[in-house]
Parts: structure tokens; sequence; C-alpha cells
């Protein structure tokens, strides 16, 4: 079968599509065709770096996915031709973190596509308890951007200091798939929503899905703006998934009192912590990562209703894998990038 593989990161081809064997299904798991696949910011860490996340190479990169089973145990409750979307962490299910249902937070955690070979191939396998069961007719490219984005966006929302009904949320990261999620979920909960972006088109498009205001980050004083917007207060949250680049935009722009929720540092993962700010302000500073079973399966359920529609950017064959990841790297998208799957 073809899957995309990271072989090495010296040569230009060391990220290609290649022949991979079949995968073994082992007692407990699913083997699952895959349909839909979506890439995320992970996927070019990977490939450029992987620093700190432990693996080997070569690998098949990619966490996202829906597909349909092809095989399954008969007390799994899943059956051939069921449609499913992954959850896309390996988890103990025995440690304390596990029990209390906190699985991103799993003392053996293993992410598809990180610790392990992932989901940019025509057939996975996974465990039963990893794949949620979808109706036939639920879209699978939209289907294919919760695992990852999405769900990290509702953990940032509505994890450890819930985001409430009036309540302002400043969101970094432009056009990129936490962000965009982010938005759309805040106004779901009914949240004011200011979303930051270099690019017109980003500002734009943030307008159209419902944001209250849109601010470019190139201001040289952004959180004068921010108060502006907020009768003086500054956010009541801000999610801060760019790093060093806006961290200080982020400590300004947030109230007394506020609290910020990072999940991501793709422009550094340094910046100065200004601590002063930090306690004389009373700010609080949460870190964030993926969500729990749980949380995916509220997401999942948002989605099954129709009340959350993710942003597809593009779905594209997944022969043009390569192509659209450098797409990804250089921020030519707003909301996210699909692989067709089928096609390859």
């Amino acid at each position: 079968m073809k899957a995309l593989v990271l072989s090495d990161r010296e040569h230009a081809d060391g990220l290609a599509l290649r022949e991979v064997p079949e995968p073994e299904r082992p007692s407990g798991w699913v083997l699952v065709r895959v349909l839909r696949a979506s890439l995320n910011r992970v996927d070019v860490y990977m490939r450029r770096s992987g620093q700190g996340i432990r693996h080997e190479l070569p690998m098949i990169l990619g966490l996202d996915a829906v597909g349909e089973v092809l095989e399954a145990d008969a007390e799994s409750g899943l059956a051939p031709g069921q449609r499913v979307v992954l959850y896309p962490a390996l988890f103990c299910g025995r440690c304390r973190y596990c029990l209390a249902g906190d699985q991103p937070l799993c003392r053996r955690v293993r992410y598809f596509g990180e610790h392990r070979d992932g989901v940019f191939a025509e057939r996975i396998a996974a465990p039963a308890t990893n794949l949620f069961p979808l109706p036939e007719d639920a879209d699978p490219a939209g289907a294919a951007c919760l695992p990852t984005a999405y769900l990290t966006a509702f953990r940032m929302l509505f994890g450890k200091a819930p985001l409430r009904p009036a309540e302002t949320v400043l969101i970094q990261g432009g056009g990129g798939g936490v962000a965009i999620a982010s938005l759309q979920l805040a106004r779901i909960a009914g949240a004011r929503t200011i979303l930051v972006s270099r690019r017109p088109e980003v500002r734009r498009r943030a307008l159209e899905l419902g944001a209250d205001a849109v601010l470019d980050p190139g201001e040289p004083e952004l959180w004068r703006a921010v108060a502006e917007l907020t009768d003086g207060e500054g956010a009541d949250m801000v999610v801060e998934n760019v790093g060093a680049a806006t961290w200080g935009q982020s400590l300004r722009a947030v109230r007394r009192g506020g609290r910020i929720v990072t999940c991501g540092a793709t422009t550094g993962g340094m910046p100065p912590a200004e601590l002063q700010r930090l306690f004389i302000r009373q700010i609080a500073v949460f870190g964030s990562t993926l969500g729990s079973l749980a949380e995916f399966r509220a997401l999942v359920d948002l989605f099954l209703r129709g009340m959350l529609r993710p942003v597809v950017d593009r779905v594209v064959p997944f022969t043009r894998a390569v192509e659209v990841l450098d797409d990804l790297e250089a921020g030519r998208q707003i909301g996210k990038i699909v692989l067709d799957m089928t096609g390859s």
C-alpha cells in the first residue's frame, strides 16, 4: 500500500509517497481504510525536526483520519463498512491520569504520526477504543479536521478555566487550524471574539465566520487596540499557539486576573517570562495538548448535530501530500487542508 513516509530530513526526497507493508491488526484493534486525512502543524514539525518527540525513522506521518472499517473483532461494536473517525492518542488505560479520564496526560501516551506510524496511508490499524462511529452521511472532510486542531481548541477553551458566555477571547495564530477552530467554538459558546492575523484575507474570512473584531499583529501596540475593544479591560482569555513572536502581545492584551492558554510555539518556545507582569496582574497561564476521549465525544456530537462545520481550505489528492504540506508550512491556507486518500 502507499503511505507518506519520512525517511530522513537531509534530502529533498526524504519525505515521499512510498510502498510499505500492510499494517498488522492485533486483537482489540481495527483495520481501517483511510478515506480522508487532514494536515496539522505538527506534521511540519516532524518533517523538519521532531526534537523532543521520541521516534524513529522511517515513519509514516499524520494524526487525523476518517475511514471505513475493514476488519474488527466481533466484540468491538464496529462492523465492516462502518465509517469512523480516529482519536489520535494511544494511552495505557491504567495510570492515574487514564483512570481519571484525562488520556492526554497518560504516562505512556503516544501519538499517531509522532511517536509511531501515522495515518497518511491507504490503510491503518488502531484500537477499537480510539475509533468513534460516524453516520454514512457525515462529511468525511469535515470530520477529518476534528481530532487534532478542533479537539485542541476545544480543550483550550473549555478545559481547566472554561470560557464563559459574554467573555472576550483574543485568538492568536491567524488562519491556522487551531485559531479558526477556536473562533468557531468560542462563538458557539457565546463569547466575544478577536482574531489576530497578519494576512488581510484571513482577517476578511474571520469576519465572515462571525469574529467581532480582527487585528493586525504588525500594529506596534496591539494591546491598546484590544483594550479599546474591551472598555479598557483587556481580553478575559488569550488563545496562544504561536510562541515567542506573539507572547509579549498576549501578556499585555490579557486583562488583570485573566488567563492565557497555550498549545504551541511555532516561532520559538523561550520568550521572556515577564514574571513581574504575571504575578502583579495575577495572570494565569495554562498549557494544553489535544483533549480527552470525553472531550472528543462532545466535539464529535457538536459536529454531528450540525452546530460545528470545520473550515476546510481545500481537499486535494493524496498524491499531492508533499506539495500541500509545503503550503501549510508557508501559511498558504485558511483553516484545514484535507487529503483525499481514495484516489492514491
